[in-house]
């Protein structure tokens, strides 16, 4: 696959999963508050099923696509030392790393019963700040 699908697709893909998780961390708690009780539950019941849907994929190419990219930049990779580019590139892929394990846990966690709202908004909260750290380095990689 050319570098420029899978920059395309990798940037596609980030648009969703970071516009969805700002959506959940900013704008829901919001419109949560202003409906009655039974309706706030069942807008978080409608938004969790259609992301269950529609994230898997959305994950599904962001990564791979990223993982595209990385073999791209493997040199840097290999001495992330040398360069602010590389350097950049892998806090990024630990970030995301990081974000993968994100999930795992919240997942693990479903499973048990053990995802309260209190434990689920500090994920959420976690993981905004993982991508829009990983977006500040996506750009200043090309610039520093």
């Amino acid at each position: 696959m050319s570098y420029l699908l899978l920059l395309l697709a990798h940037l596609l893909a980030a648009i969703l999963f970071i516009g969805t998780v700002v959506v959940e961390v900013l704008f829901l708690p919001g419109v949560r508050r202003r409906l009655p009780a039974a309706g706030g539950r069942r807008l978080d019941v409608a938004f969790a099923a259609q992301a269950r849907q529609v994230m898997p994929w959305v994950l599904a190419a962001l990564y791979l696509a990223g993982l595209g990219l990385a073999w791209h930049h493997r040199g840097a990779l290999a001495q992330p030392l040398a360069s602010t580019f590389g350097l950049l590139l892998s806090l990024k892929i630990v970030l995301a790393a990081s974000v993968f394990g994100h999930f795992l846990a919240a997942m693990a966690w479903q499973r048990r019963g053990r995802l309260d709202g209190r434990r689920a908004h500090r994920l959420h909260l976690s993981v905004l700040l993982h991508v829009l750290a990983i977006a500040v380095l996506a750009k200043a990689m090309f610039h520093l």
